[in-house]
């Protein structure tokens, strides 16, 4: 397989009453995470990484997605630093967002997840593993512009 490129996406999917979908890394039982994923090359956009990875880990064939703009760098964990060239030790992590309707249907790939849950924003950000993808989630009530989030309006 050839190395990863250092560049991945970071995908919050949630509802607009800010519950949060989690998914169980199969490599790795119970690290708990939002849609991540590598470009594919160098010159793949950020939407269309996102886009991909979504429909790959999730089944969710995406609508709006919203790019934050945000990125992280963070050193990258030892369990899989074998996954990208020698001397490769930091990714660059691109966050977006994605807001879907409520049982939106989630048909995970197995090779990479073994179970989803949809988690209140507070609760998934306590169950991520990552701390850039704990901080994403904890963001979303000022990134969707929903002040009270037991309110149902829709995400912006």
């Amino acid at each position: 397989m050839p190395y990863k490129i250092p560049e991945s996406v970071l995908v919050v999917i949630h509802t607009p009453d800010l519950q949060v979908l989690l998914i169980e890394r199969a490599d790795a039982p119970g690290f708990w995470q939002s849609v991540t994923g590598s470009k594919e090359a160098l010159d793949e956009d950020w939407l269309m990484t996102a886009r991909r990875e979504v429909a790959e880990e999730t089944g969710i064939q995406t609508g709006d997605l919203t790019d934050w703009a945000l990125e992280n760098r963070y050193e990258i964990y030892p369990r899989w630093a074998h996954r990208y060239a020698p001397g490769v030790t930091h990714n660059l992590e691109r966050v977006l967002a994605l807001c879907v309707p409520e049982g939106t249907r989630v048909q995970l790939n197995p090779r990479e997840h073994l179970r989803y849950r949809w988690q209140a924003w507070r609760e998934a950000a306590d169950a991520c593993f990552s701390p850039s993808n704990a901080e994403a989630i904890l963001q979303l009530p000022q990134r969707t512009g929903l002040k009270d989030p037991g309110c149902s309006r829709h995400c912006g």
